[in-house]
C-alpha cells in the first residue's frame, strides 16, 4: 500500500449555538480535510481547523504546508513503514502543527485499513465507549446556566465553563452554574489564558472558599508565562491544567521540570498528531501526572483519531474533552466512532471506519 496523491476538501458545518471563549466568537466549523490516497484504491482522512489564535494556522497555510512542503516527502512511500512516515511528516518543517496533524492521522487511518483493524487496537487496546464533558460557552449568566442545566439533563457529567472575560462576572458565573448543578455534574473551567495569575489565585479562592469544588482549571494565564502558572500551582487546591502552554513533548518535560502544572492537555493539533500525543502521554505517565485529551473545533473526522489515542492511552489520559462533534447542528460522516451525547463509541471498522463524508466540497 504506496501513496498515490494527496488532496483536499473544504467542510463546513454550523454550530447548534455559537462557540464564545475569552479569544474568539464562531458560528461554524469550517475545516480542511486531507485525502490520502494510495496505489491500492484506499484513501485515509485527516482533518485540521483554522485556529490562528492557538496553533497560528489558517486555511492557507494548512493547504500549502502539505501541499509544497509534506506531500512531496510521503508520495512513493510504504504505508506499513509507519515510523518512518512519521518522521518525514514531522520534519518536513517547523510549527504548523494543524498541517502536520492532518496527515498523520489520515496515514494512521490506512495503516489501520491496511493491517484490517481499528486504530485504537494496533494502537494498544483498551476499552471502545469513552465519554465526553461539554463545553459551556462564556455568556450572560442566566444563559450559561441554563446550558448548563440542559447538558445535564442530557446526560453529561462533566461540564467544561468557558471563563476569562471579567473576573468577577467570572466567579459569578461559576458560582451559578454550580449552584444550579451541584452534585449532577463536575465543573472544569477554562480561562483561555485570559486570567493574570494573581486573578487566578484570587478568583479560584473566593469560589474554593464558597464551597465550589472545581475538577480543574485550564490555562488561567497566557501560555507562555510558566512562572505564573507555576504561582497559581503553588498557591490554589484546584487542579491546574496547562493546555496552550504545551504543545510538544519537550515543552511537556519543561513543565514537569518547573512543576508549573497539575495536568496536561493533549490536542493533535498542538501535538502536530498522533505520534508526538503518544509520546506526551507516555512522558506524563512516567511521571505520575495526568493528561486530558482535547480537541479544536473539529468535526467526527480528526476527533475520531483523538478518540482513538485516548482509548490505547486510557491508564495516563484520564480526562476526555471531544465534544467538537457533540457541538455540530449534524454529524456530516458515515462510519467510524459514534458520538451520542456525551457517550462515544468506536466501532470494529478498519482504521477510522470513515465510510463518507457529506458536504466534502473539493478544493
Amino acid at each position: 500500500m504506496k501513496i498515490t496523491d494527496i488532496r483536499f476538501g473544504m467542510l463546513r458545518v454550523p454550530l447548534k449555538t455559537a462557540f464564545k471563549t475569552a479569544l474568539r466568537t464562531v458560528e461554524s466549523v469550517e475545516d480542511i480535510v486531507v485525502m490520502v490516497h494510495t496505489d491500492d484504491g484506499h484513501v485515509g482522512y485527516g482533518e485540521a481547523p483554522a485556529t490562528a489564535v492557538i496553533t497560528g494556522d489558517t486555511h492557507g497555510s494548512i493547504v500549502d504546508a502539505i501541499r509544497h512542503y509534506i506531500a512531496p516527502r510521503l508520495i512513493g512511500e510504504d504505508i506499513a513503514d509507519l515510523n518512518r512516515l512519521t518522521r518525514l511528516i514531522q520534519g518536513a518543517m517547523e510549527r504548523n502543527t494543524s498541517a502536520k496533524a492532518a496527515v498523520e492521522i489520515a496515514v494512521h487511518d490506512l495503516w489501520g485499513q491496511l493491517y484490517g483493524a481499528p486504530l485504537y487496537k494496533l494502537l494498544g487496546g483498551g476499552d471502545p465507549v469513552i465519554t465526553t464533558d461539554i463545553t459551556i460557552s462564556v455568556d450572560y449568566i442566566d444563559k450559561m446556566v441554563a446550558d448548563s442545566v440542559s447538558a445535564v439533563e442530557r446526560g453529561f457529567e462533566s461540564l467544561k465553563i468557558k471563563v476569562g472575560k471579567d473576573i468577577g462576572v467570572d466567579i459569578e458565573r461559576v458560582r451559578a452554574i454550580h449552584a444550579a448543578v451541584e452534585n449532577r455534574a463536575l465543573l472544569r473551567l477554562d480561562a483561555n489564558q485570559g486570567w493574570t495569575a494573581k486573578e487566578a489565585v484570587y478568583a479560584l479562592h473566593a469560589l474554593e472558599d464558597a464551597g465550589v469544588r472545581l475538577e480543574l482549571v485550564e490555562q488561567p494565564v497566557k501560555a507562555r508565562d510558566l512562572e505564573g502558572m507555576r504561582y497559581v500551582t503553588e498557591r490554589v487546591h484546584t487542579p491546574v491544567m496547562a493546555d496552550e502552554s504545551v504543545f510538544g513533548p519537550l515543552e511537556v518535560m519543561e513543565l514537569i521540570r518547573m512543576r508549573a502544572a497539575d495536568i496536561i492537555n493533549i490536542k493533535l493539533m498542538k501535538t502536530g498528531g498522533i505520534s508526538n500525543a503518544i509520546k506526551i502521554a507516555d512522558i506524563a505517565g512516567l511521571h505520575g501526572i495526568e493528561c486530558m485529551i482535547g480537541c479544536m473545533l473539529e468535526t467526527s473526522i480528526s476527533v475520531a483519531a483523538a478518540v482513538h489515542v485516548a482509548v490505547a492511552k486510557a491508564d495516563v489520559i484520564t480526562k476526555v474533552d471531544l465534544d467538537g462533534p457533540s457541538l455540530c447542528a449534524y454529524d456530516p460522516v458515515d462510519g467510524g466512532v459514534a458520538f451520542n451525547e456525551s457517550e462515544i463509541s468506536i466501532t470494529d471498522a478498519p482504521g477510522l471506519g470513515i465510510r463518507e463524508i457529506r458536504g466534502l466540497q473539493a478544493l
